[in-house]
């Protein structure tokens, strides 16, 4: 799964929202639309976006689908969070300490 896709597709507030909502339960894109106050044209744009990410898929209930988000991309996204985090808890803070490759160039 492309992390960087996904970010990116949520890096939209309308996206995220969208998505937010998705979490909570199924919509289809009337629902959305109404809680949202945005067209069904703009929440089927916004979806595609979504979908392309990875981040969502439909269901067809009769004439509707219904949108519901990926547990593999939240696993993913929950995956590369908490890879960052331990990053940041390893990262040597010290201020004193310069980590930078160029230090050794600088001191010839």
């Amino acid at each position: 799964m492309d992390i960087s896709m996904m970010l990116k597709a949520l890096g939209e507030p309308t996206r995220l929202s969208i998505f937010q909502q998705l979490l909570i339960r199924k919509h289809c894109v009337r629902s959305l639309s109404k809680k949202l106050g945005i067209t069904e044209s703009a929440v089927s744009q916004h979806m595609k976006v979504l979908k392309e990410a990875g981040l969502v898929y439909g269901e067809r209930f009769g004439y509707h689908i219904h949108y519901l988000p990926r547990q593999e991309a939240m696993d993913a996204l929950c995956t590369a969070f908490a890879e960052m985090k331990q990053q940041s808890l390893e990262l040597c803070r010290d201020p004193q300490l310069c980590q930078c490759e160029f230090r050794g160039e600088e001191q010839q």
